[in-house]
């Protein structure tokens, strides 16, 4: 019944309880201005507020008793919720959400998640601007095309005149003989490639070979000093190479 009232009025009071207050929330943004919430109604609580006899009027027109009835059964069992709400701290109003109590019997309201008193809204949504980019539309210049200009008409050449027979007989020019022209479409003769020898890198070699060297100088140089050790302090070779517990097996 709570819930059928809210939806068209800002307020429903509960006799000895307190009242539901329905406030409008405007638009607002988040995520830096980058999220547009839509508006929406947000449900709260407030024991200090007036009551109302919305409630009581709802029950007497849906049972169709009196309204003094109603409201005698209306405060008795809203007397009662309030003791359960005193000694459980929660009452939970289907489809809205929980009333609940402190230790000091304050009372609060917790509203649903997926609640909604707003009819006008449905259909709203947040808004990401980060996902919708503005979309511009192309612009066309319509341009008239320039009439061309009709030019001056063809005159007609004159027919040539019917020669005499006393005109002497025209020069007839001779021949001549020309060289035949190639043509064109002959297929051209690609050059032939030119071997490319490869080059061995000899830096690389020499940075190879210079390497080698150096080790078998170092192990050279390890091994001679083994040597030498072994004949002037054979102790200290014998420890290298031992433990103490072979070394006493050795010497007995």
């Amino acid at each position: 019944m709570v819930g059928e009232l809210i939806v068209g009025h800002d307020q429903v009071g509960l006799p000895g309880v307190g009242t539901f207050v329905a406030e409008m929330v405007p638009a607002s943004f988040s995520d830096k201005g980058y999220t547009i919430h839509p508006p929406y109604r947000r449900l709260s609580f407030y024991p200090s507020r007036l009551e109302d006899s919305l409630l009581i009027d709802l029950y007497a027109s849906s049972n169709l008793i009196s309204r003094e009835a109603a409201k005698a059964y209306i405060t008795e069992y809203l007397s009662e919720l309030r003791s359960v709400l005193e000694e459980r701290k929660s009452i939970v109003f289907p489809g809205l959400g929980r009333l609940r109590a402190t230790r000091e019997n304050n009372f609060f309201f917790v509203p649903d998640e997926d609640l909604d008193i707003f009819p006008d809204g449905i259909g709203l949504q947040s808004v990401s601007l980060k996902s919708h980019s503005l979309q511009t539309e192309p612009v066309v210049i319509d341009l008239p095309v320039p009439a061309i200009a009709p030019g001056p008409e063809p005159v007609p050449a004159p027919d040539p005149e019917p020669e005499s027979p006393a005109d002497p007989a025209p020069l007839v020019p001779e021949p001549r003989t020309e060289k035949p022209v190639e043509s064109a479409t002959a297929p051209a003769q690609t050059p032939k490639p030119v071997p490319v020898r490869k080059k061995r890198d000899w830096r690389a070699v020499k940075t190879v070979l210079k390497v080698l060297l150096i080790t078998l100088i170092a192990a050279a140089a390890v091994l001679g000093l083994f040597l030498l050790l072994s004949r002037i302090a054979p102790n200290f070779i014998d420890s290298l190479l031992y433990t103490r517990e072979e070394l006493r097996i050795l010497r007995s």
